[in-house]
């Protein structure tokens, strides 16, 4: 077993170390570790079937960045706002 500074419920502490020092969230580095770990999923796969930003309506995109509240999007081109709403 790994030493008493692992995490027992992160299955891939690794992916987890690394992603913390992107400065990903506790709980999103876990989330994706954990993915990855596991065989019966791939992260990089998943997704709706929603297409891709750069095809949305500078509209819906604002819209979109509303409805999670995204700060200062009135100010943004059409490039910020697909930032914003990746990194969000």
């Amino acid at each position: 077993m790994a030493d008493s500074t692992s995490n027992p419920s992160i299955k891939d502490e690794d992916t987890y170390e690394a992603l913390r020092d992107k400065g990903m969230s506790k709980e999103k580095a876990a989330r994706i570790a954990n993915a990855q770990a596991n065989d019966g999923q791939s992260p990089s796969e998943k997704g709706g079937k929603a297409p891709p930003y750069e095809d949305w309506t500078k509209d819906d995109l604002m819209d979109r960045a509303q409805e999670i509240g995204i700060e200062g999007r009135s100010k943004m081109d059409k490039d910020e706002l697909i930032e914003a709403l990746r990194s969000h």
